[in-house]
């Protein structure tokens, strides 16, 4: 009776998993144990960065990475002493069943893909909940178990989909390579699609045929070049992949609307996408036709609504719609991204990059551009001077300068800050004269700009001076820097005994990093050392 009963039952052919095991890296590695029986495992990533091998493949990982091992996965990590992040993560092993008997199904993935900020918050959630023995009732350590899998699992798919194709490559290509003698047939060549497909899905893909968007790729860099000289023609339009110049004037015309002479010789409309870009040009007195600008740049320098761009809160299309409608002459941000790939149909988009330029080098750049290098000299001639006038004032207050750090606290982790990544650092450092710890260039942070570490590891790298520019708005963050600042560890620190510890809450102010935020910071600063 039961067994006919059994039968008439419809059996779901669902995989369901079920938690069985959580370590963190090292405690996985450390343990030496062979495992019984293997699992397929969940690698999580909050913070650090360091190589692992699955499989005897190398994978670089740090905060925000996800790699999924099978249960037939060799899985290693050898944390190196001089690694500027040690490796925090968590690995989470679970057992796959089927009701029906069919072969369960393991989520899987052969490479390291990012995680949302999301994901983080679950995943430290669902480790909190093992450690801790949650109290929340028998089922709540599976409800976040599947809640982790469930925006594991979208994030995966989502991964997959935006996997680059042949398109991809086509079109990198292309802005890689516009200088040479490029044409449809050796694209499809290189792709092994044929020309006619080829042509078919880049006028889909891009809106335009193959050889309207390599005519716009070279105009658009010869205006960039015309930023700065106006060279002879012909050389020109060499060095932009056209024979001569003659050619590459009358498609100039047909794009810009203006023959390369007149473009050169005009004053530019400038749009800029992120506020150190926005203040650099506030600072050689002139106002973007739109900027994104900061809250406390628009208390400073108010302007109208409609030259503000939000990007944070404007959608793709809105903001392509907003751009378009001030007609710029160019386009300036830090990086190139997808999202803005969009707006070569409006201006030459001009990339500065963030590590390999000082707001210094940035500032003289754009000038250059605007053709406001006097200004611009003149400005760092007069910071100079006012830093010269504080540093005899610190010589008689604080004599030799001593060793500095400078920190950010976030939500779930503290970011040691090098004078690269701005946050008062490029002030505290190159201005004033601090130098770093020693335990902090060993760990790598000249190079990378940065280091990562838990919020209550900021007592191990202790210095004379401490400034902390950034401070989390989340509870359990500020709940943790709480903890720290009344820890004993802490307050055994030289820096709080000696009332060397700034706590500086104005971080719309030191998230900057161009020429207004830096004289703001450094009167701040000042203020603080001197009181």
């Amino acid at each position: 009776m039961i067994n006919n009963t059994l039968e008439k039952i419809q059996l779901l052919p669902h995989t369901f998993y079920i938690p069985i095991s959580l370590n963190s890296i090292n405690e996985f590695m450390d343990s030496n144990l062979e495992e019984i029986d293997p699992l397929p495992k969940i690698l999580i990533v909050f913070g650090g960065s360091g190589i692992v091998s699955l499989n005897e493949k190398q994978h670089a990982v740090s905060r925000g990475s996800i790699l999924l091992c099978d249960s037939f996965s060799v899985l290693e990590y050898q944390q190196k002493s001089c690694t500027t992040s040690p490796l925090q993560a968590i690995l989470i092993g679970y057992r796959c069943i089927t009701t029906d008997g069919s072969q369960p199904q393991t989520i899987e993935s052969d490479q390291p893909f990012k995680q949302t900020a999301k994901i983080i918050r679950l995943a430290k959630e669902f480790e909190n909940a093992w450690r801790y023995r949650s109290s929340r009732g028998p089922f709540y350590i599976q409800q976040m178990f599947i809640e982790l899998l469930t925006e594991i699992h979208g994030e995966l798919i989502e991964n997959k989909q935006s996997i680059s194709t042949w398109m991809d490559q086509v079109i990198s290509y292309i802005d890689t390579h516009y200088e040479e003698d490029l044409s449809r047939e050796e694209m499809a060549t290189l792709v092994q699609v044929s020309p006619e497909h080829l042509s078919r899905a880049f006028r889909k893909s891009t809106g335009r045929t193959f050889s309207e968007y390599l005519s716009l790729i070279r105009i658009r860099e010869s205006q960039k070049r015309l930023l700065y000289e106006m060279p002879k023609l012909d050389d020109l339009a060499q060095q932009v992949g056209y024979k001569e110049g003659t050619y590459l004037s009358r498609k100039f015309k047909q794009v810009v609307g203006l023959s390369p002479t007149s473009y050169h010789k005009k004053r530019k409309r400038v749009v800029t996408l992120n506020t150190n870009h926005t203040a650099s040009l506030l600072a050689l007195g002139i106002t973007p036709e739109l900027g994104v600008y900061s809250t406390w740049m628009e208390r400073v320098n108010p302007v109208k609504t409609e030259q503000k761009l939000n990007i944070w809160k404007n959608s793709e299309a809105l903001i392509y719609e907003k751009i378009a409608a001030v007609n710029p002459d160019l386009i300036l941000d830090y990086k190139t991204t997808k999202e803005n790939k969009s707006l070569l149909s409006l201006a030459p988009m001009v990339t500065l990059p963030f590590m390999e330029m000082s707001w210094r080098e940035q500032f003289r750049l754009i000038a250059d551009i605007v053709e406001r290098q006097q200004q611009a000299e003149e400005w760092l001639r007069d910071y100079d001077r006012m830093v010269w006038n504080f540093n005899q004032k610190l010589d008689c207050q604080l004599g030799e300068r001593g060793t500095a750090v400078v920190w950010e606290i976030g939500t779930n982790s503290a970011f040691c800050i090098n004078s690269s990544h701005g946050r008062g650092s490029q002030i505290i450092y190159e201005d004033f004269g601090f130098s770093l710890p020693m335990k902090l260039l060993n760990h790598g942070i000249g190079n990378r700009g940065y280091i990562e570490v838990e919020i209550e590891a900021i007592k191990d790298y202790p210095a004379d001076y401490v400034f902390i520019t950034g401070m989390p708005i989340n509870i359990e963050g500020i709940e943790r820097m709480n903890r720290l600042f009344q820890s004993y560890s802490w307050m055994s620190m030289e820096a709080f005994k000696q009332n060397h510890v700034y706590l500086i809450d104005k971080s719309d102010i030191f998230f900057g990093y161009d020429p207004l935020s830096s004289h703001a910071q450094i009167h701040e600063l000042m203020r603080l050392l001197t009181s």
